[in-house]
């Protein structure tokens, strides 16, 4: 049964209420308006759905087992059902509900376009920074590869020039070569001297016995 069913339901029930001047059994509730299709105990429910709401609403009596046995309509019961009743409240709340679930979905709508509106700047701003990056990775990928040519064509090409070490050994083999040619000349002049001084010790024996 639908909510709106039974706010009916509870109208009709007051109303049967202020036709009478009486207590009334339930089971009259029930033979009236649920017969066949709904049972007692469900009308009792209803009853005791009414008197929670407001205890003004009718005058109860317990009896047969049961707190809803015998019912009665007061003072309050009129003026309630003239004020719109159950139905009236259960629309009124439907309305409220519906009036809660528009709000919702306009700020839920608002919030949606707000967030793209928002995300546009930034995902701009990200393909800005995605590109610079790009940029700055390809410029030190430039930077990487004219250095490492550099650094090749500096090795082939030190086979066409004289190491340090090289020219170190060739001005050492200068220098050593004016000594060996003064050691050499030294030795011949030593040589030359000794047979010199030897011619001369033998003229003079025979010079002395010539006198």
């Amino acid at each position: 049964m639908s909510e709106f069913f039974k706010a009916e339901l509870k109208d009709r029930f007051l109303g049967y209420a202020t036709d009478r001047d009486d207590y009334f059994e339930v089971q009259l509730l029930y033979d009236e308006f649920l017969r066949p299709n709904y049972s007692l105990e469900y009308t009792q429910k209803l009853v005791k759905e009414i008197v929670e709401y407001d205890p003004e609403l009718l005058d109860v009596m317990s009896g047969n087992g049961t707190n809803f046995f015998m019912v009665s309509g007061t003072d309050s019961t009129e003026g309630f059902l003239e004020e719109g009743g159950f139905t009236d409240l259960f629309i009124k709340e439907e309305e409220k509900w519906d009036n809660f679930l528009e709000h919702l979905s306009y700020n839920i709508k608002a919030t949606s376009k707000e967030s793209a509106l928002l995300g546009k700047p930034e995902k701009h701003r990200s393909r800005k920074e995605i590109s610079m990056l790009a940029a700055l990775i390809a410029g030190v990928a430039l930077s990487f590869v004219f250095a490492f040519y550099s650094f090749v064509k500096s090795i082939s090409s030190q086979e066409n020039y004289v190491t340090k070490q090289e020219l170190q050994n060739a001005l050492n083999g200068l220098h050593a070569a004016p000594e060996e040619n003064q050691e050499s000349n030294e030795s011949l002049s030593a040589h030359y001297q000794e047979k010199i001084t030897d011619s001369m010790h033998i003229e003079t024996p025979e010079t002395n016995t010539a006198k």
